[in-house]
Order: C-alpha cells, then structure tokens, then sequence
C-alpha cells in the first residue's frame, strides 16, 4: 500500500565511545519479545487479521478503480490521464504518498457507490517539498460533490493548515451533486467552507495551487479563482459561473464551454488562469515547477537521528492483536515493532500500569507514546497528564495507541475522585499544542475515547486497525443496559418482563452496534483518516509526523486541572 519512505539527511549520529559502562548502551532499553508462533492462540490470531487485511486489500484495490470501467473509457477518450495517474505524474518519482480516507462514503449512500467519495486526497513530495494533494476524480459521478466529498475536501484542508501543507488541487469536477444540494450548500461546513479555507490559507502563506484539467463548474469556479495560482489544459479545462446550458436557459445567448471558459478565455482575456498547459502531463509540470519556485524550507522544532528497523517483524503483529477484542494482548509488543531498534525509554512503569507512556523514537522522528493495558485508572490518568505536559514541555509530538473500554466505575473509584482525574487527561489531551496522532489499535470505548485522543481532541491524524470497534460502549453492554431499564420499567408496570421479551430486545441493540462500530462504517463517514494494515503502521506514523512537523509546534497552556 505504501511505497518506501525516503526521509531528508540526518544529524545527530550515535557515537560509541570505547570504554563505557554497560548501562551508558541503549540495549537496557530494548523493548519485546518473540512470540510463540507456534501456540493455538498465535495462529489463530495471526489467521483472524490476515483475513481482515486481506479483506482491506481487496476492498482498497476495488475503491482504487474509481469509477465504472466505461466512465474510464470514456474519461481516457478525452486524452484525459485517470485521477491516480495525475497523482502519481505530480510526485517525485519514487516518492511515497500517504493516501487518506480512502473509503470515504463506502456504503452510504445505498446502491449509489462513489469511490473514495469521489475525490482522492493525501500528501505527497512534490520537488521535495510535502504538499496536500486533492484531486477530483471525474468518473465516479462526474467528479460531483456529495456530502462527503464536502467533508472529505474540508479534511483535507483542515490537515493542510494544521501541519502548513501547500495544497495543490487537481480540479475536474461538475461541481455540486444538485439532488443532495441541501447536505451540500447551506451549512458552515458545506461547500462555501472549501473557498473560505482557500482565503484563510493563502493569508497564513500556505501555497494554494489550482490545476484545472477539466470541468469546473459554478461554485467549483472559486477553487482556481481563489488560488494563489494557477494552470488550465487547453481545449479540455474549463471554468464560468454558469455553463452553456444555464446561459442559453437565463439569456438565450449560445455558446461553446471552450469559448466560454476554456484556457484560451482565461490565460489571453480574462486573467483567471495564470499558466496554460496543453495537456494534462505540462499542466504537471508546469505545477511542479511552481512549487519548485516557493521557495519553501522546512525548519523543524526537533532533534532527528539515524532511523533503524524494529528487531521484530512487522507481521507479528498480526499473531499479537488478532482480532478478537476480547483476548489481552500487551501493548509494549506493539510499541517494540513500530518503534527505531525497539528502543523505548518506559515512564513511569511502576505506577499507574494500565496506561503505559514513554519516549521513542519513528524514522528518527522524537515521539511520545500512551498504550493503553486495561482500564484507566485514577492513577493512570494522573500518570498520563504527567506524560503529555512533559512532551509539551520538550516540543515532542505524542502518538495514542488506543485500546480501551473506558474509565474504571464503580462506588469507590468515584469516590476516590475518577471523574476529576479522568478530567484531568481530557483537558491535558484537548490542551496539548504537540502534533497528536492516534492510532486505533483495538477498542475504542466510551470516555476513554476522549482521553487517548479521540477524532473530538483534534489529533493530525488518526488511523483505525481493521480489528478495530469505535462505539459509546460495547454492543452487549449496551444491550444489558437498555434491557435492565425495559425490566424495572415493566416491574413498576406490574408487568412480566420474560427471558425471550429480553431476547428479543437485545439482539437488534447487539447487531447495530457491531455494524455502527465496525471501522467501515467509521471510515465512510470520515469519523477517522483511513483504515491501515497493521504492518504498515509504523511507515504510516514515519510520513505523518515528517508532514506535522512543517508546522512550527505552539507552547501549549493548561487550564485549570481539579486537584
């Protein structure tokens, strides 16, 4: 899925100096053990997410395609490159691209399929610099927006300007989807939302580039209007207010898209576009060669030192987690196969053990770590606030590694305070000025959701495993619930309340939430970025912290915390 990261020069270099002392090495840190392999619960781990990756394989390669093999055509007919060829011409060559929300609107909108919610987008090194890349694709509905697609180009924006990507936005669109108009023009967050970033962007001096390769269409006008520049195709890229057919309709007036918005119009007459390309692979070199010309460096807010492997086998993280949420598994084994050499400095490992926290480091990148091993405790919490203000202190970015069920309840743990102290991490996540990235592991439950940084606390990125269940609580718990408050109610009723009364309701409570909770369902309502094999987690987390750290980080201030 990913292709090999290429990470900028280091500094820094691990002398070895002859005569130290055993503890001065870095192995009293090494961190993980090798699995049995060979044990029944290995192996049937190991089957249970290969099957779930493989599954996320074939889905992805399907949702890859676009749209239909004769919107292809037809597309191709056009001397039109397809929307991941226009990606893929843009990059470096070799380069990575971290693609995001791929199954964006995957099962929404019932019979209708849009494919990655017809837009692709992700960041990519265009002339060395990381740029967020939003490209229409024009076979899946005509490159249309439906509401998802809003909000997945919204997303996009969003992570640009968070991390200062310039964005470069390949447009090919017909602009908005007119039977969905009203999830799509009103609101603050529709349609208008994508120009007024543009303009919030292009004043913070985050490049804003328009490639126009095709349609664009009445409000989608804007998106090249707006840019700080831009490039049309001839004969095949076209931008007005208002297309033939709605000008002939308001003024009777006939003329040809070409001799109404083509590149011609718009780079010798009316100034709209800047740079006239005459076919789609000169419109991406002409984009290159205006990034080239930004005069763009990257400064960054941190030490960076020589990447090494993990000592462990990515896979085995397959055997490890599996998929079944209910078996334990020890979240350092998942640290030890993500982190360089598997070197992880722990932070309070006496204290507060069902949260584990420590220093590492990511293709060289410094990173602060919070695992979830069980239900969070007062002194987990407290240990967790501790953790993040030491990282906001050192400027050093933290990543969540989420498994949990939630808080611990019950009469004495209330009363020893864990509202305030589960408050405490809350607050501390909401606060931290750090780039944040999360990353779900297994469950994702309840409040403990908003104290490992859940998608309300604003991580830079957030990514789901395939095993992963994101829900207020459990399905069965749910079910237990609503079907003890259905018991006392027919008891103050004077009613019976029968085993099969209670069956029968739950079974329809379990069955939603397992679907509700599933990561497709999270994914296709872009309630996270993307679904990733675990084996690739570790390049995933490499290009997200490379891409956050082009923003410099902001001193973070806590408010109060109820001792």
């Amino acid at each position: 899925m990913w292709a090999t990261l290429r990470l900028a020069p280091w500094r820094c270099a691990r002398a070895a100096a002859p005569g130290l002392r055993a503890y001065h090495g870095d192995s009293v840190a090494v961190l993980g053990t090798q699995p049995d392999s060979s044990s029944a619960i290995y192996q049937e781990n190991y089957e249970q997410m290969k099957a779930l990756v493989n599954q996320l394989h074939e889905r992805m390669q399907k949702i890859r395609l676009g749209g239909s093999q004769k919107a292809r055509e037809r597309h191709i007919s056009r001397g039109k490159l397809l929307p991941r060829e226009r990606v893929d011409g843009l990059l470096d060559p070799g380069s990575p691209f971290l693609e995001l929300s791929q199954f964006a609107g995957y099962q929404v909108y019932g019979n209708e399929e849009v494919p990655s919610g017809g837009i692709i987008t992700g960041i990519g090194r265009v002339c060395g610099v990381e740029c967020m890349i939003v490209a229409n694709d024009a076979t899946v509905k005509g490159g249309t927006y439906y509401p998802v697609t809003v909000k997945k180009h919204l997303r996009a924006q969003e992570i640009a300007l968070q991390n200062r990507l310039p964005c470069i936005y390949l447009v090919d669109s017909g602009g908005a989807n007119l039977p969905r108009q009203a999830d799509i023009f009103p609101d603050r967050d529709h349609f208008g939302r994508i120009f007024y970033n543009q303009a919030i962007m292009s004043s913070k001096n985050i490049a804003q580039i328009a490639v126009v390769m095709g349609s664009c269409t009445a409000g989608g006008a804007y998106v090249p209007a707006m840019a700080d520049e831009s490039i049309i195709v001839r004969k095949q890229g076209t931008i007005f207010l208002a297309g033939p057919p709605l000008v002939k309709a308001a003024t009777g007036e006939e003329v040809s898209a070409e001799e109404l918005g083509g590149a011609d119009l718009h780079c010798r007459k009316s100034g709209v576009s800047d740079n006239y390309a005459l076919d789609d692979n000169h419109a991406l070199h002409l984009t290159r060669k205006i990034v080239r010309n930004l005069n763009y460096q990257k400064k960054m807010d941190v030490t960076i030192e020589p990447p090494e492997d993990p000592l462990f086998p990515a896979d085995e993280l397959y055997g490890i987690v599996g998929a079944n949420l209910k078996r334990n598994f020890d979240v350092r084994e998942v640290i030890a196969r993500i982190v360089d050499g598997s070197r992880f400095h722990e932070f309070k490992a006496l204290y507060g053990d069902t949260l584990v926290t420590g220093f590492a480091r990511i293709f060289g990148y410094p990173i602060g770590i919070i695992g979830n091993n069980g239900v969070l405790f007062s002194e987990s919490a407290k240990k967790g606030v501790h953790f993040i203000q030491l990282c906001c202190q050192r400027n050093i970015p933290l990543l969540f590694l989420q498994n949990i069920t939630g808080f611990m309840v019950g009469k004495d743990y209330e009363a020893e305070g864990i509202a305030k102290d589960g408050a405490k991490m809350v607050a501390a996540v909401a606060c931290a000025n750090v780039p944040k990235i999360t990353v779900i592991i297994g469950g994702s439950y309840g409040a403990g959701n908003y104290g490992m940084c859940g998608r309300a606390y604003s991580p830079r990125f957030l990514y789901v495993w395939p095993n992963a269940r994101i829900s207020v609580m459990g399905g069965e718990q749910a079910a237990n619930v609503l079907a003890t408050v259905a018991r006392d109610q027919r008891v103050r009723e004077g009613k019976e309340f029968s085993s099969a009364d209670e069956a029968a309701l739950k079974e329809p409570i379990v069955k939603r939430f397992e679907e509700e909770g599933n990561p497709y369902y999270s994914s296709a309502r872009l309630w996270d970025d993307g679904i990733i094999d675990p084996a690739d987690t570790r390049l995933v987390l490499g290009l997200s912290i490379s891409a956050a750290l082009n923003a410099p980080i902001q001193k973070t201030d806590f408010g109060i915390f109820r001792m």
